[in-house]
């Protein structure tokens, strides 16, 4: 028989492994950001992908049927699409009934949770497989207190949605490391809950336990350690402002580092709204951090240049940083403006 379940912050990181990544029949590549970070901060966990007819989107990995893919030694299928309204469509479910024919666990990070399709839940019974929701947060979690908390938190905000915020974190998290410091990922969204085995996903906690759940998420901590925490939506989006207001909140950032991807305009599924301006998004965040620590910061920029080409991006980030008196990053491409976005960030 198999068992749906969730996991949850205190869980040990012990998902069935390794992946194969499913796409559907996805034609915006900003909604198949699972399936890009397991690529990128887990490819050892990544055995191939699994396209529907009409997907407009791949992670550049092989392509592979579940069968295949089991041969290869994949044990679960890792639905790697983040659409508005986190909903598995009714065509997906006969592909992911032939990948637990083929001996694959499911694992979804919606919205809608797996127990909810009928037909996929007989076959998973049927052939001994689980199905596994981790956008599910922890029962009993706590309302907010405000109290300010020991230790130091950096939390990445942004201009808009996928666009950067989850990278910049996870990059942050690993060169403080590097550097020789007590530092710490935490995981709000359903891809970093995957990367790292833990976490809570903040935009699925109800309302009023929302700042509760970012305190919870970033305890008491050493004078010296840091919590680099993945931000969420963005403070001027239209739906998801509320998510990043709790986030903001309950994580009392230190420190923000603002995200952005240069030449979007306009909000990721919302085209009739404008982005704001960097520099909007930095005043506003500090001035709704402050009301629970009034020593918040800016950090820096980070910008996503994945579309430039490296003069491009280099000419782009030293422009920019001249033209807001701050540091401004890609931390995927590294280099010494991202090592002066870390001093920065470090103070």
């Amino acid at each position: 028989m198999h068992a749906a379940r969730s996991l949850h912050q205190s869980e040990p990181p012990a998902l069935p492994a390794p992946y194969l990544l499913f796409l559907g029949d996805t034609v915006e590549p900003g909604y198949a950001k699972t399936a890009f970070g397991l690529r990128d901060w887990a490819p050892e966990r990544c055995v191939g992908e699994y396209l529907l007819p009409g997907a407009r989107v791949s992670t550049g990995l092989p392509a592979m049927s579940p069968t295949q893919a089991y041969a290869a030694g994949a044990r679960a299928l890792v639905i790697g699409v983040a659409n508005a309204g986190g909903v598995i469509p009714e065509h997906w479910v006969a592909a992911l009934i032939t990948a637990v024919e083929a001996g694959l666990d499911i694992i979804s990070g919606m919205h809608m949770r797996l127990s909810e399709l009928p037909a996929l839940q007989r076959a998973a019974t049927c052939h001994g497989r689980e199905l596994i929701d981790v956008r599910r947060p922890p029962d009993k979690l706590p309302i907010a207190t405000g109290r300010k908390r020991s230790g130091n938190r950096l939390l990445t905000v942004g201009t808009d949605c996928a666009l950067g915020k989850k990278y910049t974190a996870l990059a942050l998290a690993r060169a403080f490391t590097s550097r020789g410091l007590d530092a710490d990922f935490r995981a709000t969204g359903q891809t970093g809950i995957l990367i790292a085995g833990g976490g809570i996903p903040m935009d699925a906690v109800i309302a009023d336990f929302a700042a509760g759940a970012a305190e919870m998420l970033t305890p008491d901590a050493a004078a010296a350690h840091w919590d680099v925490i993945e931000g969420q939506g963005s403070l001027f989006h239209p739906a998801y402002a509320g998510v990043s207001l709790a986030l903001l909140h309950g994580s009392q950032p230190d420190v923000v580092v603002v995200c952005h991807q240069p030449g979007r305009d306009r909000v990721l599924g919302h085209a009739h709204y404008a982005l704001p301006s960097i520099e909007d998004t930095i005043a506003l965040n500090l001035q709704l951090g402050r009301r629970t620590n009034p020593r918040i910061r800016c950090g820096g920029v980070s910008l996503n240049t994945a579309h430039l080409d490296e003069d491009a991006a280099r000419r782009l980030l030293a422009a920019e940083s001249d033209r807001l008196g701050c540091a401004v990053a890609d931390p995927i491409r590294g280099g010494a403006e991202f090592e002066a976005l870390i001093n920065e960030c470090l103070g």
